[in-house]
Formats: C-alpha cells, structure tokens, sequence
C-alpha cells in the first residue's frame, strides 16, 4: 500500500559521483592555473611533430654508421652488409665476415689462405736464358 508513497521520495544519484569529479577538477583547475595546461599541450604538440624527424635522421645516421658496401673477395659480387657481423656471400654461398670497412673470408683453423698471382709466360722464358 505504502510502495507509491517510496516511490515518490527516492532520489536518484547514480550520476552524482561523475558531477561531482568533474566540478571538483574543474575548481582545482581554476585555483591552480590553466597555463600550465596550455604550456603542456603547447609542448606535446610540438614533439609529435619533431620526435619522428628527429628518429628518422637518427635512423639514416645509425645505418651509414653499421652499413658497408664492399665487393666478395671470390665471386665480385657487390652487396651491403653489416659491421662486426658474418654471413654468407648471397651469390656464391662464401662464408664472410666485415673487417675494417671491407669483406674478408672466414677461414676454418688450419687452413691457409694464398692469393694466386699470374705471371707471364715471356717472363718466365726470358729469366730462364
């Protein structure tokens, strides 16, 4: 009987605690200062449109630095590699490493490595004689 009665008085605040955060940051907004705010959103601004310039000449830099181009000592293949690193000749399968600005073979232990030199047949008859 009495259930219209309650129906009528009971407030609603489900929305109250939102209101109240709202006005609550509002005020310490206003009592501290908005510069700071706008100095703030000034600065992010300002590093969303610099920082990926910034990373992107940092990246060129890195790369020219690590990077050498240099030719396989068997097959003359021209290709890039990086520094201080070993890989495989990606024309003749030769395992090679970087060293000081150029390519070199990788050696098993034990093995010695000769470079050929061609020398004339004339040359040699004439020393010959």
């Amino acid at each position: 009987m009495n259930d219209r009665f309650n129906k009528i008085i009971q407030l609603n605040t489900s929305g109250l605690g939102c209101w109240l955060t709202i006005i609550l940051f509002a005020f310490i907004l206003t009592s501290i200062g908005l510069g700071w705010v706008i100095n703030g959103f000034i600065i992010l601004l300002t590093l969303l449109f610099i920082l990926p310039v910034i990373v992107f000449w940092g990246f060129q830099w890195w790369l020219k630095r690590k990077l050498v181009q240099d030719q396989c000592p068997v097959c003359s293949y021209e290709f890039t590699g990086f520094k201080n690193t070993e890989f495989n000749c990606p024309s003749c399968g030769e395992p090679l490493q970087v060293t000081a600005e150029s390519f070199s073979r990788i050696t098993p232990p034990g093995t010695i490595d000769v470079d050929a030199v061609e020398i004339p047949v004339q040359k040699i008859e004439e020393n010959n004689y």
